[in-house]
């Protein structure tokens, strides 16, 4: 997978690199903005079932 997403981008090398980590930010991101906490809604970590 890194390897076709390193064949995908343009540009050199630093630009690769600048791209795939604004790229990791912004799903860092979304994960943290709306995945994360749409999912602390389904799971409760309080209702445990296992004694």
């Amino acid at each position: 997978m890194y390897a076709a997403l390193w064949r995908v981008l343009p540009g050199p090398a630093r630009l690769r690199v600048i791209l795939l980590l604004l790229i990791a930010a912004a799903v860092v991101f979304a994960l943290f903005t709306w995945v994360f906490p749409w999912v602390d809604g389904i799971v409760n970590p309080f209702e445990v079932t296992v004694e």
